[in-house]
């Protein structure tokens, strides 16, 4: 019933700034000023958290075809992608040399370990580029850039400088330095060189959403938005919109 983004933004203690949320569905940038989304320039991403799950799994059958990783279980490739993966600050370079590609083994049960190696910074890579999956969209520091430029001039540099990070598939080591060096990038390539855009990244960022929709929730102001059990029972489904519309 509410933004994400704006719920994202509560948990930092802002109401103006911009939602960068990358989840297991879809990822977000959105731009909030005094609590109200501007949809125009909202910009919106499929490749996400579930889809890195998928990619990684075709990586290890590629890397590892006798070791029957097609019939891992969904929860054992999501763990292992959070476990042992990373976010390169230099893609290109990491995969062109071996040298840098930090090998990692998970233990898959029975005494069953996986070897993997550039699988760790391959996995999160097609956020930031997902034209490796073979999709033409933007990455998502270009879509969060693009979020920033579609606002009014006089309203750009104060979002900038709250820039909030949400979502799991943020949690990544190695996402909040990538980002900020790619969107600083985005904004000198395209003539912004004094955009400086500050990132806010909570260690909690995973489950932002969620905070700042229990700081909403006690917010007095918020008391009489509560709907019952027994308003429910009387008028049903109807009243949901009535309340939050």
């Amino acid at each position: 019933m509410a933004s994400t983004a704006l719920l994202a933004l509560c948990s930092s203690g802002a109401l103006s700034g911009l939602a960068v949320e990358a989840g297991a569905g879809v990822c977000h940038a959105t731009p909030i000023y005094g609590g109200h989304s501007w949809h125009k320039a909202t910009f919106r991403q499929d490749v996400a958290g579930s889809t890195l799950s998928r990619y990684l799994r075709d990586l290890l059958v590629t890397a590892c075809p006798n070791i029957g990783v097609q019939a891992l279980p969904r929860k054992t490739i999501t763990q292992l992608k959070k476990r042992c993966c990373y976010v390169s600050l230099d893609f290109e370079g990491d995969l062109r040399n071996p040298a840098r590609h930090h090998p990692a083994s998970f233990c898959l049960g029975k005494g069953c370990y996986l070897r993997i190696t550039s699988e760790r910074f391959c996995c999160p890579e097609p956020i930031f580029q997902p034209c490796l999956l073979g999709q033409s969209e933007p990455g998502l520091a270009a879509l969060a850039f693009q979020a920033l430029q579609k606002m009014p001039p006089t309203l750009r540099t104060g979002l900038a400088n709250t820039v909030v990070l949400a979502g799991g598939s943020t949690l990544f080591p190695g996402f909040i330095q990538r980002l900020d060096l790619e969107l600083e990038g985005q904004c000198r390539r395209h003539g912004y060189p004094a955009l400086r855009p500050h990132l806010v990244a909570n260690p909690g960022r995973g489950s932002a959403v969620w905070t700042g929709g229990s700081m909403v929730a006690s917010l007095g102001s918020f008391q009489c938005d509560w709907m019952t059990r027994a308003m429910y029972q009387e008028c049903g489904s109807r009243l949901v919109h009535e309340v939050f519309n």
